[in-house]
């Protein structure tokens, strides 16, 4: 049997929470307790990429509300007990909703996503008290799910206030003491919530100096108290059943500040690019359909575009199998799936056409008797049939818009070439020829472009040769200050050689088979046909000599932390020479998915071994850009690091 995956985990908690912190029951012949559930943004983040509407409704919940839309009237009170689900730091306090002083439900069942202080479970009973509703509030729990998980194998912190825990926020010059030591213990608390609820308590490695560190010793000591507290302990042998039962899981704590090209690079994966170029978040993207070919009358106000969302989850098989794929494959995917679609539609239609044939001859009655079973059988996958027309749809709908901006954008030249730029390769055409080009992508395209050139560059430019190309952008109409920010990141990081981003680079096939002809859905002309070649990431690099505990000066100086140890040690000191079977890797600073399918990748190339990928937010190149301007010197930071 698989072990547990980070989801499920997550998924079989809400389940529990929601029948009553009671382990669900396996079977439809019962009818479930009816009640309401209520949640904030936070709890409903948490639950949208986990749990659909239909599921909620197999549970007993007639009725979810956000408390930000909670319109409820007290003339027409609901007999159903209500669970509430937030985090303790919400300002709109749902405890102090008027529906608790009206008595509008038969029972409240308090869910907070982390542990709530005293002080905060005092104003829930002197809200109650003055409500007089004490024997309405039935049970307050702490439920650990401060977190989102959004794969299998992947997970974030937030989305909701994401801008608190922000590069940015960590990396801003003028942050005080305080309000760091905050960012720290928001990110330590959602850390050990993943941690309670994978029912794991990991051996932590981090590097020196940086706000990686900080994360790891708070993080080590948290779990250390919880672990030093044999009664109260939520990591108990129940609770430890599950996906690392056998062996302890790694974790790996690594700075954003690390690696600042791979954010900034233009990729060629499905699901990365449906993130880079496409509103795409907690697993739902969202695309802007045109009016329709009928212009507007003359003096009429232009059509609206219609806004459509589609969410993309592991119930759908070819998201699942090609998210993963070379766009190129996307595209031939796509068209083989409507392909086959048709074929069968066809089918039907030939098989309905048959079976109105009339007459008496014998060959038409045979005929007749061949194909009934054969239409009883067309007709019985006719509800399969429907759904995969609904996938084909929606895949459709989605790699075109992607398209549109693959080929409006230029985006496989800007892929192809960075590429070269970050494996070293001959250049077939130089910086500024693209830089100067005026149909080639976007400002914002040509400074992520000269970005990773300028990080990945063995020797920085000359002056000449910087002032140059600082022309050029600035005449393409790039904002310079990612760059000032850039330089100064550089001189302060002292990066004798920039970071190695192996053997990789991309090898151009033959033309399109299925999506070069007339009847295609794609239109691919001039759009090349690129395929990545195998290679790791620094961050996958990092977790490869980790995990098989190989020496190497980029991790022989990780610090070392096991909290199960009675007594803690400074970190220096190398504990356990295991290799690892399972890992968590984790980046503070926030990530993207161009790290995580390259760690999937990795993973897939190691028998046997599993990875998890984390981040404080999940951002794309564009947002990541538009929070590097603001920021000023870096160097102030690395102080505060060395003293906190």
């Amino acid at each position: 049997m698989a072990a547990a995956s980070a989801r499920e985990k997550q998924t079989a908690a809400l389940k529990r929470m929601l029948n009553f912190n009671a382990p669900p029951l396996n079977t439809s012949l019962s009818e479930p307790v009816w009640k309401v559930l209520i949640y904030d943004r936070f709890g409903q983040d948490i639950i949208s990429p986990l749990l659909s509407v239909k599921e909620l409704r197999d549970m007993g919940i007639t009725l979810h509300l956000c408390v930000s839309v909670l319109t409820l009237s007290a003339a027409n009170p609901l007999h159903l007990p209500c669970f509430l689900m937030q985090t303790p730091h919400t300002r709109t306090s749902l405890w102090k909703d008027p529906d608790l002083r009206n008595q509008l439900y038969e029972a409240y069942y308090l869910n907070f996503i982390s542990a709530i202080s005293r002080s905060k479970l005092e104003d829930i009973a002197s809200a109650a008290l003055a409500a007089t509703a004490v024997t309405q509030v039935n049970k307050v729990y702490d439920q650990y799910l401060n977190f989102i998980t959004l794969e299998d194998d992947m997970f974030i912190l937030c989305h909701q206030n994401k801008e608190l825990i922000s590069y940015h926020a960590i990396n801003r010059t003028d942050i005080q003491d305080t309000d760091m030591e905050a960012i720290m213990d928001t990110i330590v608390d959602s850390l050990f919530c993943f941690f309670v609820t994978l029912g794991a308590v990991p051996i932590i490695r981090c590097p020196r100096g940086n706000a990686a560190e900080v994360v790891a010793v708070k993080l080590d000591k948290k779990l250390r108290e919880n672990l030093r507290d044999a009664r109260n302990s939520l990591f108990t042998a129940d609770n430890t059943a599950g996906q690392f039962s056998f062996q302890r899981p790694l974790f790996v704590l690594v700075d954003r500040n690390l690696d600042m090209a791979t954010p900034l690079h233009h990729t060629w994966t499905y699901q990365a690019l449906v993130h880079d170029v496409l509103d795409f978040h907690l697993n739902r993207v969202a695309l802007e359909e045109g009016p329709g070919p009928d212009p507007s009358p003359s003096g009429a106000r232009p059509k609206r575009k219609n806004r459509k969302t589609y969410d993309l989850t592991a119930a759908d098989r070819f998201w699942q199998k090609h998210k993963g794929s070379p766009f190129p494959e996307v595209a031939e995917a796509v068209q083989e799936e409507l392909d086959t679609y048709r074929a069968q539609e066809d089918e039907v239609k030939r098989l309905k056409c048959i079976m109105g044939l009339e007459g008496e001859d014998d060959g038409a009655i045979s005929m007749l008797s061949d194909n009934t079973a054969k239409l009883t059988s067309a007709m019985s996958s006719l509800p399969e049939l429907l759904e995969k027309k609904r996938l084909i749809d929606l895949h459709t709908n989605v790699a075109t818009a992607v398209l549109d901006h693959i080929k409006s954008r230029k985006l496989d030249v800007y892929f192809e070439y960075e590429e070269k730029l970050m494996s070293k390769s001959t250049l077939d055409k130089s910086l500024l020829d693209i830089i100067s080009d005026p149909d080639a992508g976007t400002p914002e395209d040509k400074m992520r472009l000269f970005l990773i050139f300028f990080i990945t560059a063995l020797q920085p430019p000359t002056e000449s040769d910087l002032e140059q190309y600082s022309k050029a952008l600035t005449d393409a109409g790039c904002d310079l200050s990612p760059l000032n920010y850039v330089k100064q990141w550089k001189a302060f990081t002292k990066m004798a050689t920039p970071a190695n981003y192996g053997n990789s680079g991309v090898k151009p096939l033959g033309l399109f088979s299925r999506v070069m002809n007339s009847g295609s859905q794609f239109v691919m002309e001039g759009v090349k046909n690129l395929v990545l070649k195998q290679h790791n990431l620094p961050v996958t690099r990092i977790l490869d000599n980790l995990m098989e505990m190989k020496s190497h000066p980029e991790t022989d100086d990780y610090r070392y932390f096991d909290p199960k140890m009675l007594r803690g040690t400074d970190g220096s000191v190398l504990c356990v020479f295991v290799v690892f079977v399972q890992a968590i890797v984790f980046v503070v600073g926030g990530g993207n998915y161009v790290e995580y399918q390259n760690l999937v990748d990795y993973s897939k190339s190691k028998q046997g071994k599993k990875v998890v990928y984390g981040c404080s937010e999940l951002f794309n190149a564009s947002q990541f850009i538009k929070q590097v301007p603001t920021l000023a010197k870096i160097y102030t930071m690395g102080k505060k690091f060395r003293k906190m």
